[in-house]
């Protein structure tokens, strides 16, 4: 946490990627760092990459590989790009959509982050190459699969082909394809989340 509070400067606003697979803990810790900066009335924003998610038509039964479709079809990538994080450093509002799981659909709002001095982006793939420009700083938490896989309810485990055809595969793709760990300026095992 101190690396993180050392990093964000005198920028006019500073943008933070919090990056990681699956129940790694990357909520725990933004919540973490919003509450430190709320203590130093530091204006901040919390954007979570999941609620910008594309219909289940869109990332399901494509007739791609099951891990392809949730690592490159999950989220529209180049929309996000030119209505999220090209306008992050110099826009007073963005227009997101936002998905309704319940009804499979999605719902525009108005963020106003004129006085945003930091905005943090929280998910899964954030260091892709088509977003990894954007960041100021970057976290990785790195959390073993098996302590990850034991944090899912009971009954999502229970499913674990899917866990095997499509997560899995997807964050193995991109642990040796993108990296994060060498691309992060920060990387945090979630043992020492728990303990800080």
């Amino acid at each position: 946490m101190k690396e993180i509070d050392s990093a964000i400067g005198q920028n006019e606003r500073f943008i933070l990627g919090i990056d990681g697979l699956s129940r790694a803990g990357k909520t725990t810790l933004v919540k973490k760092l919003a509450s430190m900066l709320d203590t130093k009335d530091i204006q901040n924003l919390i954007i979570h990459i999941d609620d910008h998610i594309v219909e289940r038509q869109s990332r399901y039964n494509t007739g791609q590989d099951e891990w392809k479709e949730y690592y490159y079809l999950q989220w529209d990538i180049e929309l996000l790009k030119g209505i999220l994080f090209e306008k992050l450093i110099y826009s007073n509002e963005l227009e997101l959509p936002y998905y309704d799981n319940g009804l499979d659909r999605h719902e525009y709002k108005n963020l106003n982050i004129a006085d945003k001095k930091i905005i943090i982006v929280e998910g899964v793939f954030l260091l892709r190459k088509e977003w990894s420009s954007f960041f100021d700083f970057t976290v990785f938490l790195d959390c073993p699969r098996d302590v990850r896989f034991s944090r899912e309810s009971l009954k999502t485990q229970q499913n674990i082909e899917k866990f095997t055809k499509r997560y899995w595969k997807a964050e193995d793709f991109y642990m040796e394809n993108v990296r994060p760990i060498a691309k992060a300026q920060l990387v945090l095992s979630c043992d020492k989340l728990v303990k800080e």
